[in-house]
């Protein structure tokens, strides 16, 4: 029985893969600064962070392999130096793998790394390199670095495999980036959006990918979990049929859009203190954003995504059924 750690594990990704390593048979270990909505039978949960030495340390005890996802994931916060984690967090599970002879180590990355500001390919892939300096903010710079660690510490010689994740749906009861911007849409009947290119994936096949990755991925090397190429358009269009709506779409301009999440950013950042619909950041990506492939992950993992209509479909009647559910006054007993 291979014995796992999955750093992160209470995450969105993260609980669908620790179902999925239970699954297949694995004894898994959860290093979480909150705990999961559902531990499953067996696994075992230490609530702490990355950041701590000690605590990656403790983690690492009789662990064969690690999945490292454990990341702040989305593009805005308060305090800006909360991002090391991805960097910092990245460096010290490195160091205590290391130090415990760990057999294989799995790295989470982000697609937004592959972005930089001279693609010139319709699609891009593994191949892309681009540099710190084109990073578009401090999240894909705090991403950029840690994979940058991750490289590193498997030219050393620690069996490092680094999983790219595209943009995930599925039952998320975290609301974490790619539901929220789901959900942002599906409660307007006027969608003003930016068009452009993203990557849909099942979150239990990114969890399948993972896994695979770390079994048969070359360690040093980098793989692309994704699944669908569609554009922004087009999927506001399956969202609207599959919710048998008349919404109105006005795609607007990249330079609005970007003069609106400068306004969005000003406001989180001074007034209100919480996220905002769209970043900087954010846009900048989006503006940036190209088709991706997912053949190497075919073809060197065996790596087959299901497609992505059904979880679209499910996700939208699951919010559908969930808004329905917050509007209806609950009943009396009598």
């Amino acid at each position: 029985m291979t014995r796992a750690l999955v750093t992160g594990g209470s995450g969105f990704i993260g609980q669908h893969l620790v179902s999925a390593l239970v699954a297949n048979g694995n004894w898994v270990r959860i290093l979480d600064l909150r705990p999961p909505n559902i531990v499953p039978a067996g696994v075992q949960f230490i609530r702490g962070t990355v950041l701590d030495p000690a605590v990656a340390d403790a983690a690492l005890n009789e662990i064969d392999v690690v999945y490292h996802l454990a990341a702040l994931p989305g593009m805005w916060a308060l305090q800006r130096e909360d991002f090391l984690v991805n960097s910092q967090g990245t460096e010290i599970m490195l160091a205590a793998a290391r130090k415990h002879g760990t057999s294989r180590f799995l790295h989470c990355s982000t697609e937004a790394v592959l972005f930089g500001r001279r693609n010139s390919k319709a699609v891009i892939s593994e191949n892309a390199r681009p540099t710190s300096s084109e990073m578009p903010g401090v999240y894909t710079r705090s991403k950029w670095e840690a994979e940058h660690l991750a490289l590193q510490a498997a030219a050393s010689g620690l069996p490092v495999v680094i999983g790219i994740p595209t943009v995930p749906i599925g039952v998320d009861p975290n609301c974490t980036p790619p539901t929220a911007m789901l959900k942002y849409f599906l409660r307007r009947r006027v969608r003003f959006y930016l068009d452009f290119v993203l990557n849909l994936v099942d979150v239990r096949d990114v969890a399948a990918g993972l896994i695979l990755a770390l079994e048969r991925g070359q360690p040093g090397q980098r793989y692309i979990v994704g699944g669908e190429n569609i554009s922004m358009r087009s999927l506001l269009d399956q969202m609207a049929r599959i919710a048998c709506s008349a919404d109105t779409h006005i795609r607007i301009p990249g330079g609005l859009a970007m003069v609106a999440a400068l306004a969005m950013d000003w406001t989180a950042n001074h007034v209100t203190h919480r996220a905002p619909a769209a970043t900087v950041e954010g846009v900048h990506i989006a503006l940036r954003a190209k088709a991706l492939s997912i053949e190497k992950s075919r073809r060197e993992l065996g790596y087959a995504p299901r497609p992505i209509e059904p979880v679209l479909r499910a996700t939208v009647m699951r919010m559908i059924g969930e808004s329905a559910s917050l509007r209806t006054p609950p009943k009396l007993a009598l």
